[in-house]
């Protein structure tokens, strides 16, 4: 029987089926008993696993009703016997499916498992109705199934319900619009895209998930549970393929309808939205150079924000995101909307300001939403993201705003489970809706009915975690919320209007390494980060070590009157900001490359009041602002010394700095009393 005469897909009339919701219990236990009682390692009894499933979807949908196994058959199997019939009816469906999907099964594909364990898996799913269960249900059941059974690699984390249905509700797809995820994975961007349009256009539903929605995606099993996924959703999967979509274009094919097929199939400006996670980080660089050498992004670029310029020096390896984001907007039509996942890193690190120009030459920024750092917790790592919503330029005038939001809670906690969490009363109860259901403690609901609001009114009631910048206003050497965040924005403007001065202008930062560190055997005392009293601003102590001992960071010889501040840690830009004094205690001691070391011109401003100024929160709030990194915060030099400090006339400077200064005064005079302190025993 040829593919074109198998039968059609038809749902049952009068299923005789039952819904279930707990699918990845279910799939978990199948899984699980593949691998233990068939010698297979994880990812081929999750390839196995993957094959069933197949069959009993293909069942299900032609209403064959060959997906069982009767309680004299499995009892024959499970005793080593041969159960003909069970045996013969399984291969003839294997033989069916296969053939039905045979650009994601080999021709002569087999499932490779005893007659035992298949009888085990028959019974487990038989009497479940995978088509009628709940489409949230089956969404979480195969998202988090894929990844417990197998851990992929290359930087790949399968992106959470809530997360999806954030850059859905917010690109909002229409049916007459074609879709694509080039990393679908699991295919969760595509199954929330036909749900959305099958709510919103239920009429155009099942022509936009046959000829709408496409899918790349380089694993082969997440391929082809993508591929089922969205079989169970609605049909929608002839045009989910296993390929690398960073590959030539000629390597390309998304099995296009011919009269949408354009331009020698390279695909160019051809799809309407875009949403996607690609895999990202910087353990899996893409190091091919017949890969780099496609794209402007695998090139070095010179030059300055102002005006960036590819250079013909190509890369020894570029993150994949990067790749990705050059490649979503080839892709896409002038015009087209893209909604993509992306670690901070890429919105802040000076490093990566070509980027950003590269973005802003090719698309509007619609809007960037931060995320909480859990969460992707649940898929195995504790990066920060952030999702960048753009419009691919077609001609028409630069938006006039961009729009930031920052999730504060996700609905799920951050733990390897992703354990959901529900609002509460006063009183500790779970809150629950009209119809009786739990409260999710989520704010990305919010976000998204404040985006659309503002989309439609063009009027955004600002505050802290939402809020609109003039495109104007950004110059994309920073392009993340915490830089735009009005609250710091404020407080440059309140600095400047008082003529606060640039940091830069009233000290220099000691560059030079001490030349003790050139006497291996020498023994120096060493300052660490945590040697500094953050509540008063002074260093308490140094640790004796041979120079050949101190860690790589050891840099910098202190001198008596100079003022260190930390420039690199979690605490930077906080309360537990570390800066201090230096005092004579302390002289000639060497510090971390943690600290800056500041050379104060006197005449310009008092020390110690420079060293209040440290503490207040207008200078930590200048370096939260301006600090990098997703692991170890830090701050450049260039903007440690952009920070504005306000500067009082010299009478007010010196009232100051000699209360701090009489601070130091009094703490020594009483480590003094203490140290004459006798107890006659």
């Amino acid at each position: 029987m040829s593919q074109s005469t198998l039968p059609l897909f038809t749902f049952y009339d009068e299923p005789s089926l039952k819904r279930n919701d707990g699918l990845l219990r279910v799939f978990e236990d199948i899984h699980n008993h593949i691998y233990a009682n068939d010698g297979l390692s994880p990812e081929q009894a999750l390839e196995e696993t993957i094959k069933v499933l197949f069959l009993k979807i293909f069942d299900e949908k032609n209403k064959t009703l060959e997906f069982k196994i009767s309680s004299s058959e499995y009892d024959q199997v499970k005793d080593g016997e041969t159960s003909k019939d069970f045996l013969n009816r399984f291969q003839d469906l294997q033989k069916n499916t296969f053939r039905f999907f045979s650009n994601l099964f080999e021709k002569d594909e087999k499932i490779k498992l005893k007659n035992s364990t298949l009888g085990f898996v028959v019974n487990k799913l038989q009497n479940i109705d995978l088509l009628n269960s709940s489409n949230d249900v089956k969404g979480l059941a195969f998202q988090k199934f894929i990844h417990s059974s197998q851990r992929v690699g290359r930087g790949q984390f399968f992106t959470p319900e809530q997360v999806i249905k954030l850059c859905v509700e917010i690109i909002q797809p229409k049916a007459n619009e074609t879709v694509l995820d080039p990393a679908c994975g699991s295919g969760g961007f595509l199954s929330s895209a036909l749900q959305y349009v099958s709510i919103n256009e239920p009429k155009k539903s099942k022509t936009f998930a046959k000829e709408k929605i496409y899918g790349i995606e380089i694993s082969r099993s997440a391929a082809k549970i993508a591929k089922m996924r969205m079989i169970l959703d609605g049909d929608g999967f002839s045009n989910i393929t296993q390929n690398d979509s960073l590959s030539d274009w000629s390597n390309l094919d998304l099995e296009l309808n011919k009269t949408d097929k354009q331009d020698n199939k390279t695909y160019r400006n051809f799809f309407d939205v875009i949403l996607t996670n690609p895999p990202f980080g910087t353990q899996g660089k893409i190091s091919d150079k017949s890969v780099l050498r496609n794209f402007d992004l695998g090139y070095k670029w010179n030059g300055s924000e102002a005006n960036y310029f590819r250079s013909d020096i190509l890369l020894n390896g570029q993150v994949p995101e990067i790749l990705f984001i050059e490649r979503c907007l080839q892709f896409l039509k002038p015009g087209g909307r893209m909604a993509i996942v992306l670690p901070n890193g890429d919105f802040e690190n000076s490093s990566l300001s070509y980027l950003r120009y590269y973005i802003q030459k090719v698309a509007d920024v619609l809007a960037v939403i931060k995320l909480p750092q859990e969460t992707f917790i649940p898929s195995g790592t504790g990066v920060k993201t952030s999702i960048l919503f753009l419009r691919k330029k077609n001609g028409e005038e630069k938006l006039g705003k961009v729009f930031f939001a920052q999730i504060t809670k996700l609905g799920y906690s951050g733990n390897k489970n992703g354990s959901l969490v529900y609002k509460k009363d006063d009183r500790g109860n779970i809150l629950k809706t009209p119809g009786g259901e739990p409260r999710i403690d989520e704010d990305i609901s919010d976000v998204i009915s404040t985006y659309l609001g503002y989309s439609s009114r063009n009027n955004l009631k600002e505050n802290e975690n939402i809020f609109t910048v003039n495109n104007n206003d950004i110059d994309y050497s920073r392009l993340d919320f915490e830089f735009y965040r009005p609250s710091y924005r404020q407080t440059e403007k309140v600095l400047l209007k008082n003529g606060a001065q640039r940091l830069g202008d009233l000290v220099k930062i000691k560059k030079s390494k001490s030349n003790k560190l050139k006497q291996k055997d020498l023994l120096v005392r060493y300052v660490e980060l945590s040697d500094i009293s953050t509540q008063y601003n002074e260093i308490i102590n140094a640790t004796e070590q041979l120079v050949h001992e101190l860690p790589s960071r050891a840099s910098y010889e202190l001198k008596e009157g100079e003022i260190i501040t930390a420039v690199a840690g979690n605490s930077i830009g906080t309360n537990s900001h570390a800066s201090a004094y230096v005092t004579k205690d302390y002289d000639g001691c060497v510090c971390t490359n943690g600290f800056r070391v500041f050379n104060i011109d006197e005449k310009k401003i008092n020390p110690f009041y420079l060293l209040y100024f440290l503490k207040s929160k207008y200078f930590l709030d200048q370096v939260y602002r301006f600090r990098t990194g997703a692991a170890i915060p830090s701050l450049l030099d260039s903007d440690l010394l952009n920070i504005l400090i306000l500067l009082p006339n010299i009478k007010e400077q010196e009232r100051i700095g000699g209360i701090i200064k009489e601070g130091f005064f009094e703490r020594k005079q009483y480590q003094e009393r203490i140290k004459k302190i006798n107890i006659e025993i």
